[in-house]
């Protein structure tokens, strides 16, 4: 039986130091762990000669190195990855590796599920069941970092995949300084992304605790159309959400907000809304990407057309906004942005609703 054992991936380096301390150690021997772990991808104390050998006997006894599961492993024809990992309680998520040239992003879910219900996506759509842990969020790039070749290298992590990281907020703090760190994966602040859609006292509470990018799922340039896709809105209005934004980014000249606005037929991409999107991010520095929307079934939403994307763009552009188009990734493996699913048991009981409600109609 593990489930007694300490996970040592959910320790950030300060919490390894003062685990082994408990043991009776020096520090160092904390930090030799900790760098076995996510420098090395240990993933048993064995080779970990480093370490006092009754250090090792005891973590042996104690402790397990446990990332999630590879259960399924998918590639796309444009070399994106997509693995379907097992949680122990057997609760699946899903993480996606991009390679681009000199680059190589990993989108890294938070969540089992999604409970912010954003209607354009297919991770919303299937519930929410519960929070992944530091081990489970960080394991996800312990996992790709051992998966890859050399060839392909991790240098850049999103904070973009199943779930909404800030109403996860302790875990994934957690989970991003380790992998900024130094005897960890050695990411810069500027090279890990969590994204949002808006929960904006967790948003001023990041800004204190953490340095990590920031990105907004945006979507909408006014709130009445913004309550419609991004039902948190409500609560949060983009006269909190703009200047919560801003604030994160005070003092630091080299960051930007990258705002995540996806694409939809008739319903966000008119000239008009361009307009009233320059109107609102006036002041703020910014980078606007533009993503392609991607169908699921049961969506009533289509994307823009290619055309319509890319006036929407030279709108933008032409205001001195900095404006791209995501290209689509990953598609044919159901990997790409608004996909991901998983295989969430779904305790928010909104299907149970909809099925009452279709069997009254």
């Amino acid at each position: 039986m593990t489930d007694s054992k300490l996970n040592l991936l959910d320790l950030d380096r300060k919490g390894m130091e003062a685990h082994v301390a408990d043991l009776g150690y020096k520090p160092f021997q904390g930090r030799n762990l900790f760098k076995w772990i996510h420098k090395h991808g240990a993933d048993s104390f064995d080779g970990m000669t480093d370490l006092a050998k009754k250090l090792r006997h005891q973590l042996e006894e104690t402790a397990v190195i446990k990332p999630p599961e590879i259960v399924f492993e998918q590639p796309s024809l444009d070399g994106t990855t997509k693995w379907i990992l097992e949680l122990e309680d057997g609760q699946r998520i899903e993480t996606v590796y991009i390679p681009e040239e000199g680059r190589g992003t990993l989108c890294v879910s938070s969540q089992v599920g999604c409970a912010l219900d954003c209607s354009f996506c297919s991770t919303a759509q299937q519930g929410f069941n519960r929070n992944l842990s530091t081990a489970e969020i960080i394991g996800q790039v312990w996992i790709a970092a051992a998966e890859l070749d050399e060839d392909q290298p991790l240098t850049n992590v999103v904070m973009m995949g199943m779930g909404e990281p800030l109403a996860n907020f302790d875990a994934v703090v957690a989970a991003m300084d380790i992998m900024q760190d130094d005897l960890a994966y050695k990411l810069s602040k500027y090279r890990v992304t969590l994204s949002t859609s808006g929960i904006v006292p967790a948003l001023k509470k990041l800004g204190e605790v953490s340095n990590a990018s920031l990105a907004v799922s945006l979507h909408a340039p006014d709130n009445s159309l913004r309550d419609e896709l991004v039902p948190i809105n409500r609560k949060y209005p983009l006269e909190m959400l703009i200047p919560a934004c801003k604030a994160f980014i005070e003092g630091d000249r080299r960051r930007k907000i990258t705002w995540e606005y996806v694409m939809l037929h008739d319903v966000n991409d008119s000239d008009r809304h361009a307009k009233a999107l320059i109107r609102l991010l006036e002041g703020v520095p910014s980078k606007i990407n533009l993503i392609p929307f991607n169908p699921f079934p049961g969506s009533h939403y289509r994307s823009s057309s290619p055309e319509r994307v890319e006036a929407f763009r030279m709108r933008l552009k032409r205001a001195g906004l900095i404006a791209t188009t995501r290209k689509t990734r990953g598609d044919d493996i159901d990997a790409a942005c608004g996909q991901l699913v998983g295989k969430v048991k779904d305790k928010s009981k909104r299907q149970l609703r909809n099925m009452r409600q279709g069997a009254g109609r």
